[in-house]
């Protein structure tokens, strides 16, 4: 059978809610709540096990004879199918620290951020290649989120693509949030990179051309060239 998506499928919606209400529940809590039966309840939360959105934390014995309860709880990537105002709040910051900092005030706050950033990817390897170097590199920024992907080009170049943003909806109005991303890939591949197409401007991915240099790792600097300003 073909599970509806989470997203319209109300039960479902429903179970997360009140998990998050209660901070954990039982099958026949949950049945009582919905006012269905305990074999349709734990339908439910297969699918929502599937997705990785509720797990059994722990086992409530209970006050009279019978089988132990499991309790289900929600995982943090539940998190992310309740409201936020990440976004706003995230263009809101960004517009205050325009206006109660210079533009250079901000670029350096932003290339500090980047700097933190990259301390948190593994660090190259001794003996370690370039395109080795990249693929620990790319494994990194898909822990972040960003859903990259690289190529060599017809001419034996690197291409860097990121297929995610994670500043969906802000990068548009700011900009230095690419200009980071673009740092911060400097600062883990001590290369320069190109950016050759840009969501924000409407284009399907962020692509860079990774140019190789001589010595890949020699502490790379982590100034942005002029054509990236």
């Amino acid at each position: 059978m073909k599970s509806e998506g989470l997203l319209v499928q109300p039960v479902r919606r429903r179970v997360l809610e009140i998990l998050k209400e209660r901070g954990g529940a039982s099958v026949t809590e949950l049945a009582e709540e919905l006012g269905m039966a305990p074999v349709s309840v734990r339908h439910h939360l297969d699918i929502l096990q599937g997705q990785g959105l509720v797990v059994v934390s722990r086992v409530r014995r209970r006050r009279t004879v019978g089988r132990p309860q499991q309790i289900y709880t929600l995982t943090e990537a539940a998190i992310d199918y309740f409201p936020n105002n990440l976004r706003e709040l995230t263009s809101e910051i960004l517009e205050e620290m325009k206006e109660v900092a210079t533009p250079e005030q901000v670029k350096e706050l932003l290339r500090r951020i980047a700097q933190r950033t990259a301390e948190e990817a593994p660090p190259p390897e001794e003996g370690q290649t370039f395109e080795e170097r990249l693929i620990q590199v790319v494994e990194f920024l898909g822990r972040k989120g960003y859903l990259p992907r690289w190529e060599k080009d017809g001419e034996g170049r690197y291409l860097l693509h990121i297929i995610n943003c994670p500043y969906a909806g802000v990068s548009e109005e700011h900009p230095e949030l690419c200009q980071m991303d673009e740092l911060l890939a400097h600062i883990l591949l001590g290369a320069a990179p190109r950016r050759l197409s840009r969501m924000a401007a409407g284009d399907l991915r962020c692509t860079y051309l990774i140019e190789v240099p001589s010595s890949p790792h020699d502490g790379g600097s982590t100034e942005r060239s002029d054509d990236q300003a």
